[in-house]
């Protein structure tokens, strides 16, 4: 049989990779099954998209290849929708790249800027693609744990200068998945600052941008001084608009960064569906009508969220964006195996912050996802399973004495 690579062995297990199947077992089984588990809400997209995507379905052109170029008013909406909402101005061709959804861009930036010798700065707990991307570059990660410490960033100034010295590529994401972590623009600034200096790629995750919540705006990294210089910034449809499974968002760069990747990406794919671009436009267009009753919604599931987990005997901060609580389990419970029970005996699925990342551990992540109702029952659910596992764990202790 052939042998699988080193590279191939070195990936760790993706956090939802055996949820789907687990769901459909239990569901199979009659159990009422409460998934607060992918960020992926119950709500629609735009209207406008889904006409757009359905008069694009009835116009053969719509259905040819798209190459990287693709429906140029897609790019042209983006570029518009940066200028208004950062007041950051992009050239639509040159500066903008459509993607697969910005996962596949963030892994794929990887191939450009990253080989063996090279070191990749990787936040953990975090998006996995910022760590497939690196291994499948040949490069090595260099595991930064985000803990309450440093407020969930990253602080370049704790990384040995040695590793530093071999650095090309730091992936930041905030407001962070899974922490809810925003990031000050003071830090902002001292990172855009060492990117320059040690001219490091700065891989800015911004997928959720207009996620946020109590007068939060969330910048884009493009408006701190210099990072037009270093800087990368990926964003997309899914959480924005609730188009998780369209696929469709974009990277945003000067040229120069924007094309690596768009060599990159004509050896992979040959684009999205210019359908689903089409339905991109009229979601981006939508943006100042659709997002902020969105959002209110969202507002509503983050506080009863909050208050449902609170009462339940949990500890958590009030996020100021995303659609994720980063709950904190008490000393002695490990992530694992409480989402398991929670899953097994509760039928409510969460991701153990373990699933992140050893930096994860003492964790576990909820998405707001489903209405207050059902989220005030995972709670309860969730609660009980806490008290069975601390109970256990004083009976082994008496028991060990």
């Amino acid at each position: 049989m052939p042998q699988l690579t080193d590279r191939f062995k070195a990936f760790p297990v993706y956090p939802l990779a055996h949820v789907p199947a687990r769901k459909r077992e239990l569901l199979q089984r009659g159990v009422d099954v409460i998934d607060l588990g992918a960020g992926d809400a119950d709500l629609a997209p735009p209207p406008a998209a889904i006409e757009a995507v359905i008069k694009a379905a009835h116009t053969p052109s719509m259905g040819r290849y798209g190459f990287g170029l693709g429906h140029v008013p897609f790019r042209q909406a983006i570029s518009d929708w940066m200028a208004l909402r950062f007041g950051q101005r992009f050239d639509p061709i040159s500066e903008i790249v459509p993607l697969i959804g910005s996962k596949e861009g963030i892994a794929h930036i990887a191939f450009a800027y990253l080989g063996r010798g090279d070191v990749a700065i990787v936040p953990e707990p975090a998006y996995q693609a910022y760590v497939g991307g690196t291994l499948l570059s040949g490069a090595t990660p260099y595991i930064y744990p985000l803990r309450p410490r440093t407020s969930f960033l990253v602080e370049l100034d704790e990384i040995p200068r040695e590793t530093l010295d071999r650095t090309r590529v730091l992936y930041l994401n905030y407001p962070n998945n899974p922490t809810a972590a925003i990031a000050p623009r003071d830090y902002l600034e001292r990172v855009v600052r060492t990117c320059r200096e040690r001219d490091m790629l700065l891989v800015y995750d911004n997928a959720y941008s207009e996620l946020a919540f109590d007068g939060y705006v969330p910048p884009s990294i493009f408006e701190i001084d210099g990072a037009r210089d270093v800087a990368i910034e990926f964003h997309s449809l899914s959480k924005t608009y609730n188009m998780t499974g369209w696929r469709c968002g974009w990277a945003v760069a000067k040229p120069e960064i924007s094309a690596a990747l768009s060599k990159v990406k004509t050896f992979v794919d040959t684009g999205t569906y210019m359908g689903i671009q089409a339905a991109g436009v009229a979601a981006i267009e939508s943006w100042k009508e659709f997002v902020p009753p969105n959002v209110a919604i969202f507002k509503e599931r983050r506080d009863a969220a909050v208050s449902a987990f609170r009462s339940a005997g949990f500890t958590c901060d009030v996020p100021q964006a995303t659609m994720y609580l980063w709950i904190a389990l008490p000393e002695g419970v490990p992530s694992r195996p409480f989402a398991e029970r929670l899953m097994e005996e509760e039928g409510v699925i969460v991701l153990p912050g373990a699933g992140f990342g050893a930096g994860g551990e003492g964790f576990f992540r909820v998405s707001f996802i489903v209405p207050p109702a059902r989220m005030a029952e995972a709670a309860e659910r969730a609660g009980r399973v806490l008290a069975a596992m601390q109970a256990d764990a004083g009976t082994e202790a008496v028991a060990a004495r």
